[in-house]
């Protein structure tokens, strides 16, 4: 299975060098289609294993620790053992080895890593209780030698209790009582101050290392051994951890700890799923393309790969490396074969994007800086964020913000999403507002709000250069940007001419749904922005296919030389409604649920001011408007042309586009709970990172 996601990022790529050695258009069309429907295919036994399988990240880390522990020489394991018992059981010493000797070879730790991962691994196995009981009394055994720990571990607690700090009194209490939780691990203040300062295994200068090559080598090895380790146990921590699958890991530039680390979880699964449909669908739909189709393919298979790559990508380097290779199919499918405006569009795609992108590299730079040791490891760092400074937080927070904000787009930086659309070919219109606007959600549920969880939950703000600090708080913006996407977008959307201009702010207007489920930090409505990041991308993936199909006809799209298409293209249009009602929130339909949800969450909030909540439904509102007016303005009525009379109904190419999107409607509407369930367990690990600290 591991195999297969790694297929999946890097398949279309396969099929595109392929296709470009073909010989002729229809041959390099059809081995792009046929290489997309693969892809495609390779994510349904992922889906379905998915809840099924047992091979987490926590095993891939253990077993590539166990590897790593032959590069240590014994003294080294010493020292490692110290550090494993306090990540492990909680149980912190300064001392340089086991107090008791009882663990002194790498070949005892290798023993204890294999039995904690056989434990946490299968935890309702037959004998789990026995091996686990035998493993506490192991570190009983060993606490015998410092019988001082627990007394102060509890002395502590009573501190805390005592100064009403309940959290931090009862994890003191776990630690005092060596609680092995099969639930997860973290690192308590004791190891993480062992890891800052063993300088010997993490930073200390070259000029130190030994003079001959051998034992120069094999200290480097040594050091880069035990810095791994360390790095491995911080991401292994995370209960995040339980939830991704699949995981391939391998070094990739191992000079600055580069990895091509790669899994899915239950926020990525689903668009992974939605990406490659779409892009089978659009290549599909595209048949007809006539312009350079050889080049229009191949660029939609490296479009696949970025998004792909970006929704698996655990390493923040290589999170940026897919990131960026969607900026290149998208600028020239737009600026090749795009409208009148095209080259305006392009640049201007190129340029908002390109802006985002600098600030996330930043943001990524000093996050890798500010670690000990320095990682792109994007769980590590989510196991060090809430040790880092508000203010430091604040600037990632800005930086990776804005980046995401960008790519949804936010007010005011969406100015750049209808030229794109207008301009754009159907197929990429499609791709942009199916998938490539969620990678900006994406962005903030999975580095933004768990990686500066301070700064995000910050009730003051403070304006650098002129210290003004304004009246409210960060959940408040975000909120309120969130409620301007709605309102705004409904109104602009309402007084639009141009049939794709129309759904291209549609989606400003729904994406805001999204913020304000960010903003509410409840489960519902963390779980309703996800869910509705999915559900968007499947009905404005439609409306932008029923766009193109009327074009490819009218040859043009104004709302007002439209009218009475219903009676002259009734399969079209019965597609078309279930595309408008679903964008309308339709109870029964997929666009309901997720804004449910959302609602539901806004309204349970304590930090989200309710008036935000009251004003977001006339989003609702606006939205059923313009919605309702565009259909008795295209379907409904008189021909609006005699030329009309000759429109065909659905060809098969558009069929097969829209029949698919709209059983997905249906049938998400009817039973959400086929991805609710799949999306529950990461949303509520990702909402706990998110809204509180793991540290004392």
């Amino acid at each position: 299975m591991d195999f297969l996601l790694s297929f999946l990022i890097f398949g279309p790529l396969l099929f595109a060098a392929i296709a470009l050695f073909a010989r002729n258009d229809a041959s390099a069309k059809g081995i792009c289609t046929v290489g997309s429907l693969l892809v495609f295919l390779a994510t349904i036994p992922l889906a379905w294993n998915y809840s099924s399988e047992e091979s987490t990240l926590r095993g891939t880390f253990w077993a590539q620790e166990d590897a790593l522990l032959d590069r240590l020489d014994d003294a080294a394991a010493r020292r490692y053992v110290d550090l494993a018992a306090g990540i492990l059981h909680g149980r912190s010493s300064g001392a340089e080895g086991d107090p008791g000797g009882r663990w002194n070879t790498a070949e005892d730790v290798r023993s204890l890593v294999k039995e904690r991962s056989a434990i946490e691994l299968f935890p309702d196995s037959a004998d789990a209780e026995a091996r686990r009981n035998a493993l506490l009394a192991t570190i009983a055994a060993i606490e015998e030698d410092d019988p001082d720990r627990a007394a102060t571990a509890r002395a502590k607690a009573d501190v805390a209790a005592e100064s009403g700090d309940q959290a931090k009194a009862e994890r003191l209490r776990h630690r005092a009582e060596m609680v092995l939780r099969t639930s997860g691990v973290w690192l308590d203040e004791g190891a993480e101050a062992i890891l800052i300062s063993d300088r010997t295994y993490n930073d200390q200068s070259l000029s130190s290392l030994p003079a001959t090559p051998a034992a120069r080598q094999a200290e480097i090895s040594r050091r880069q051994a035990f810095v791994e380790i360390c790095e491995l146990r911080k991401a292994a921590s995370l209960d995040l951890a339980k939830r991704l699958k699949f995981v391939t890991r391998v070094p990739w530039i191992k000079t600055f700890g580069v990895y091509y680390f790669v899994g899915i979880d239950g926020l990525s699964l689903p668009l992974i799923f939605l990406s490659t449909l779409l892009v089978f669908l659009c290549l599909v739909y595209s048949w007809h393309i006539e312009k350079a189709p050889k080049g229009y393919y191949i660029l939609f298979l490296v479009l696949e790969t970025g998004l792909v790559g970006v929704f698996c990508a655990l390493d923040m380097f290589l999170f940026y490396v897919f990131w960026e290779v969607v900026l290149l199919p998208g600028y020239f499918l737009i600026g090749i074969w795009g409208g009148p405006r095209r080259t305006y569009a392009a640049i201007k795609f190129f340029i908002y994007t390109l802006a985002g992108s600098v600030l996330m590299l930043l943001a990524m730079l000093a996050l890798y800086f500010n670690a000990t040791p320095t990682s792109f490891n994007m769980l590590a760092l989510l196991h060090d964020a809430p040790t880092m400074s508000l203010a430091f937080q604040g600037w990632v927070f800005a930086a990776l913000f804005i980046a995401f904000a960008i790519k949804v787009p936010v007010f005011p930086f969406h100015t750049w999403l209808p030229d794109a659309h207008v301009q754009a070919p159907t197929a990429f219109s499609v791709m942009l507002a199916g998938v490539m606007l969620k990678m900006g959600g994406y962005g903030f549920f999975r580095l933004a709000y768990p990686l500066c969880p301070d700064a995000a939950l910050s009730d003051s703000i403070t304006l650098p250069l002129f210290d003004w600090v304004l009246p409210f708080g960060v959940p408040a913006l975000v909120g309120g940007l969130g409620l301007i996407n709605i309102i705004y977008g409904a109104l602009v959307a309402m007084a639009q001419t141009d049939f794709k201009s129309l759904v291209a702010y549609s989606s400003v207007s729904h994406m805001g749904f999204i913020l304000l489920g960010l903003a509410s930090y409840t489960h519902a409505a963390f779980e309703g922005a996800a869910l509705q990041m999915f559900n968007h991308g499947v009905s404005s993936a439609m409306m932008f296919f029923v766009v193109g199909v009327i074009y490819d006809r009218a040859h043009h799209r104004d709302l007002n030389a439209f009218g009475g298409i219903g009676l002259q293209m009734p399969w079209y249009t019965g597609v078309a409604m279930i595309a408008f009602f679903s964008s309308l929130g339709l109870p029964g339909l997929n666009g309901f649920i997720g804004e449910v949800l959302i609602f539901l969450g806004a309204f349970q909030s304590s930090i989200l001011p309710k008036w935000m909540v009251f004003t977001a439904v006339l989003g609702l509102l606006f939205g059923s408007a313009y919605i309702l007016w565009t259909i008795r303005r295209v379907f409904l009525g008189e021909l609006g042309n005699d030329k009309y009379r000759s429109f065909s109904d659905l060809e098969a190419r558009e069929t097969i586009a829209l029949v698919p999107l709209a059983i997905m409607c249906i049938v998400i509407g009817v039973y959400p709970k086929v991805i609710i369930d799949v999306m529950d367990a990461t949303m509520v690990s990702i909402l706990e990172m998110s809204s509180k600290t793991f540290g004392g």
